[in-house]
Order: C-alpha cells, then sequence, then structure tokens
C-alpha cells in the first residue's frame, strides 16, 4: 500500500512538473523569433532607423539646414560621406534626418489603421447580423478605392481647402497627419475583414462558451478571451503594412502630393532628384537606399512573426 501511494505521488509530481514547463503559443512564438537571424537582421536595422529618427544628431555632425552652393554636386567623399546635392546640402544628413518623417508615417499609419480595422472587426464578427453586414458593406465599398488614387485626390482637396480638417498645411506634424489620415480613411478595410474573420473563429471555441454560460458580460468576454486570442494576425499584417505605408508616403511625395518641404523625407528627396538625376545619379540613389533598406526590415520582421505565430510552419 505504501509503496502504491509512493508510485502515484512520483506519477503526480512528474505531471505537475510537465504541467508547469508547458509554454503557451505565445511563449512558442517568441521563442521562434529567437532563433530566426532574420528576425535579428531586421530588428537591427529598425533600430538603426528608430535612432535615426529620434536622434539624427548622434550619426551626422552637420545640421539639416547647412548648405553651400559652391560645393553642390559633389559626389561622395571623405567629408561629404554621399555627396551633395543641388543645393549643396550634405545627402547623409538628410537621408538621416529624413528617417523621422517617413518613420513616423509609417509607424502612426499602421497604429491608426490596425486600431480602427481591429475595433470595426471585432464588432462585426462578434455581434454579427446587421451590424457586420454594414460594417462588411461600409468596408468594401472603402475597399474598392485605390489607395494612392485617394490619396492623390484627398490631398489635393485638403491643400486647396486646408480648414477642411483645421489642419496647418505648413507645420511639421500637420502635413504628416493629412498623409497619416488619408491611409487611415482608406486601409481599415483589410485589417477590419482580417480581424473580423479570426473573432468568428474564436467565438465557437470552448472557453468563450463556457465564460458565456457562467454568466460573463459581453465585454469581459470580448477583453479576457476573444481579443487576446484573435489579435495576433492583425498584429502581424499591421507590421507588414508598416513598410508598405512608407513606400506609399514616398510615392505620394515623389509625386508631389504627400510630405512637401520644408519637411525631409525619403520621397521628398527622391522627388527632388528627379531633374538632375542624368547627371548626378549619387542624388538619387542614396535617400532610396535607405528607403529599400527600411522596408525590407519592416517586411522581413513582419514574415519572421508571422511564422512564429503559425504553429504550421514549426
Amino acid at each position: 500500500m505504501g509503496a502504491t501511494t509512493t508510485r502515484e505521488a512520483a506519477v503526480a509530481a512528474d505531471v505537475t512538473q510537465e504541467s508547469g514547463q508547458a509554454r503557451s503559443l505565445t511563449s512558442d512564438a517568441f521563442a521562434s523569433l529567437r532563433r530566426n537571424p532574420l528576425f535579428w537582421i531586421s530588428s537591427v536595422l529598425i533600430l538603426v532607423f528608430v535612432l535615426m529618427a529620434v536622434w539624427p544628431s548622434l550619426f551626422t555632425p552637420y545640421d539639416l539646414k547647412f548648405n553651400d552652393l559652391s560645393r553642390a554636386h559633389e559626389g561622395p567623399s571623405g567629408e561629404h560621406w554621399f555627396g551633395t546635392d543641388t543645393q549643396g546640402q550634405d545627402i547623409y544628413t538628410r537621408s538621416v534626418y529624413g528617417a523621422r518623417a517617413s518613420i513616423l508615417v509609417g509607424v502612426l499609419a499602421a497604429t491608426g489603421v490596425l486600431l480602427l480595422g481591429s475595433f470595426l472587426g471585432l464588432i462585426a464578427g462578434y455581434v454579427g447580423g446587421i451590424v457586420d453586414t454594414l460594417i462588411s458593406r461600409l468596408g468594401d465599398i472603402f475597399f474598392a478605392i485605390p489607395l494612392l488614387l485617394a490619396g492623390i485626390i484627398f490631398l489635393s482637396a485638403v491643400r486647396e481647402r486646408p480648414s477642411i480638417l483645421g489642419l496647418k498645411t505648413d507645420s511639421y506634424f500637420g502635413v504628416v497627419i493629412q498623409v497619416v489620415l488619408v491611409f487611415m480613411i482608406f486601409g481599415w478595410p483589410s485589417l477590419m475583414r482580417l480581424m473580423r474573420s479570426s473573432v468568428i473563429q474564436v467565438k465557437p471555441n470552448d472557453y468563450v462558451q463556457a465564460a458565456r454560460a457562467l454568466g460573463a458580460s459581453p465585454m469581459r468576454i470580448i477583453r479576457r478571451h476573444v481579443l487576446p486570442n484573435a489579435m495576433a494576425p492583425a498584429i502581424v499584417v499591421s507590421t507588414i503594412n508598416l513598410g508598405a505605408y512608407i513606400t506609399a508616403e514616398a510615392t505620394l511625395s515623389f509625386l508631389g502630393i504627400g510630405l512637401v518641404p520644408p519637411t525631409v523625407s525619403w520621397g521628398v528627396m527622391i522627388s527632388d532628384a528627379l531633374v538632375p538625376l542624368r547627371s548626378y545619379p549619387h542624388i538619387l540613389f542614396f535617400p532610396a537606399l535607405f528607403l529599400s533598406l527600411a522596408v525590407l526590415a519592416f517586411i522581413m520582421l513582419g514574415d519572421a512573426v508571422r511564422d512564429a505565430f503559425d504553429p504550421k510552419s514549426r
């Protein structure tokens, strides 16, 4: 009898130890990320660009207002690593300072689209019925409008009548917020669709039904059970979209309708390099290189996070 009790206690201890070592999907995802070299490469690149945006003087001794017309169109040298542009400004310095506006637009747009799209998708998927139909059809309308075309029309209207939004077109943050609003207004349907489908998959699960049977309020069920288990796909897609919004901002700025001088961004620099491109290609090459690296870093990070949170890939 004593030997049987001892064996049962040992088995119970082993089960308890194994249960204590059990890991959640999030823990497995982070463990997978730590083993993924793409995650570390993209994280280092993103950290460098974020530091450029927050603390540009850490990377360059020149001020953004520095220019020397007598040294315009100089090629790369020891003093000016990326050369100078048409105004004799240091291209490396402008590329560093340009990270602030480009990264700011990408982060604010991706965050705004994530919040708006997730909120509407959560309501549509959880409530269902006529609410789901109205939100879905509204999303279809906005989804049918090309983002760049909508940006051109929207920003053109705002620039002609600044009082529409009450934002100053000559202020730094006023111009940035205008571009961010375009991406938020016309970019939320894709996140809404994704969040809606995730909520519909989570809602029939046993733990949600058990919470409802125990008398939990809808807000508690959404906050404690539905939202944490449905947010992962939206966060992954938002990480990838961040790089896409940086590219879209550069495209709009290149067309002269996005960020405008004196705001400095990689898109503005690429637009300024269009005229002297044939004679001085280095004016275009380096800001385009910074833009490509930043977009690539966010896309690689999104791919790494997606693979980590997808059990089928492990």
